[in-house]
């Protein structure tokens, strides 16, 4: 399995186990599914008492996104001002490595994502935004948004933002 990991805040943000798919050459993008969480039956073979019968107690269970579930993303709110400011630094941070590491990439990388960042910028109240686990405000957020369908939640990463870690 191949994790990828930000460049920037270390943090776990997907896997090939969501079946990444590259999106003009900038973005890496997987599906997501809501699942059922939590809320498991433990049964230690005592019988509930007349008075607890009749207790409606909650069942634990939870409806999660999957990929923000097991990558313990952290929601996060931005208005588009906020938004583009970040980007303007997170970009600028990632071309800098770009640059040390994988110069022949930085064209590509401004070219893509600056395509990618208007789509994003034109359809501003669809998306959803998230942090990685340890809310680095430096670090990558994670795009989330719904196919055409309306119904099928999706991630977007920045592609020259992550580094995969086989495991």
């Amino acid at each position: 399995m191949i994790i990828f990991r930000d460049i920037l805040s270390g943090d776990e943000l997907l896997s090939d186990a969501y079946d990444v798919k590259t999106v003009d050459n900038v973005i890496y993008e997987a599906d997501c599914h809501m699942v059922t969480v939590g809320g498991d039956d433990v049964d230690i073979g005592a019988n509930a008492s007349a008075e607890e019968a009749g207790e409606d107690l909650e069942d634990g269970k939870e409806t999660v996104n999957n990929v923000v579930y097991s990558f313990r993303l952290q929601q996060t709110q931005f208005d588009k001002k906020s938004f583009l400011t970040y980007l303007k630094g997170y970009m600028k941070q990632v071309k800098a490595h770009l640059a040390e590491n994988d110069p022949e990439q930085v064209e590509i990388f401004e070219k893509g994502a600056a395509a990618y960042a208007k789509k994003v910028i034109s359809s501003f109240g669809d998306w959803d935004f998230y942090t990685g686990e340890s809310m680095d405000p430096d670090g990558m957020v994670v795009l989330l948004n719904y196919r055409e369908d309306g119904t099928t939640p999706y991630v977007a990463i920045w592609k020259h933002g992550i580094k995969q870690e086989k495991v």
